[in-house]
């Protein structure tokens, strides 16, 4: 077994708890599985995994072993996917990660119309949270992110395009009418969320604590607040067809609408397939080149 499928299989261990089910991930056996974490741990010469009940968990050693051993693997992708894509770029892939209101809201339509356009380019989207996305990014598991401003401390990145992205704190017609931005529940999403930070800010700045009720997604969060939960802020593109069905309507709040960016961000060295997709993204869809940026072409040292 290789150098890069004995990482593959810690990771996949690492990620699981068990042999069991890292095999199952990888389509392997078993054995080979514990044969290539046993091979791995003499190799780097101390134990990465232990005995946890029935199942595996890393030591201090694998932790941090895990977090290098995800990074090599994610440059190593990376550099395939350039490899492949330069020669022909409407051939390559593109590994996309974006948060979910991007997911959601901004991606559909542009991935359909990128997909007519290079039908041969391999796409694979991964949807989660700021936290996750950035993260990913930082192991070097994606190539192109598309979310909000990168957290001070991100690597080597490059911000491709920007899109406005105005926050606004709405709620059903009944709780609107009597909304009190103290006393009126607030729909938050879940941990690790840009847009809860930013509600938690805003609420603090204007010394408020009110009640909260954290919803697992903006889906879910965008429902509550039409069923009348409580008020929410959010992406106005994430609830154009409620507020133009009159399901929702926006309440009135110092410092809102909060005007924001979406980012189109990667590394500095970026495959040239993905370098189609953010000129895909420019050519008329809102999307612009931040002030400064030149003009990049598909191909590399153009």
């Amino acid at each position: 077994m290789t150098t890069t499928a004995r990482l593959r299989a810690f990771v996949a261990v690492a990620d699981t708890g068990s042999v069991r089910a890292a095999a199952a991930r990888l389509v392997l056996t078993e054995s080979a599985v514990s044969a290539a974490i046993s091979a791995l741990s003499n190799e780097v010469g101390v134990s990465l995994v232990e005995r946890n009940g029935r199942g595996l968990r890393l030591t201090p050693s694998g932790e941090t072993f895990a977090g290098y051993a995800r990074a090599i693997l994610g440059l190593h992708d990376e550099a395939l996917s350039a490899a492949r894509g330069d020669p022909d770029p409407a051939r390559g892939r593109i590994r996309l990660a974006a948060v979910t209101t991007a997911a959601d809201h901004l991606l559909p339509a542009a991935l359909a119309g990128f997909r007519a356009e290079y039908p041969d380019v391999r796409l694979r989207l991964d949807v989660g949270t700021s936290e996750h996305v950035w993260a990913l990014l930082d192991r070097n598991e994606t190539d192109l992110v598309i979310a909000g401003r990168p957290p001070r401390g991100t690597g080597d990145v490059v911000i491709r395009a920007v899109r406005g992205n105005d926050l606004v704190p709405v709620a059903a017609p009944p709780v609107a009418e009597t909304f009190e931005p103290g006393v009126t529940t607030w729909l938050m999403r879940e941990a690790g969320s840009g847009t809860r930070s930013t509600c938690e800010a805003l609420l603090a700045g204007l010394e408020l604590d009110p009640p909260r009720l954290t919803l697992g997604s903006n889906g879910a969060v965008v429902a509550g607040a039409v069923a009348g939960l409580g008020v929410t802020l959010v992406s106005r593109e994430a609830v154009a067809r409620p507020l133009a069905a009159g399901e929702l309507v926006t309440v009135q709040l110092p410092g809102t609408p909060l005007r924001r960016r979406w980012h189109a961000v990667t590394h500095r060295r970026a495959p040239a397939t993905v370098e189609l997709l953010v000129a895909h993204l420019i050519a008329g869809r809102g999307w612009r080149r931040p002030r400064g940026s030149p003009a990049r072409s598909t191909r590399r040292g153009s």
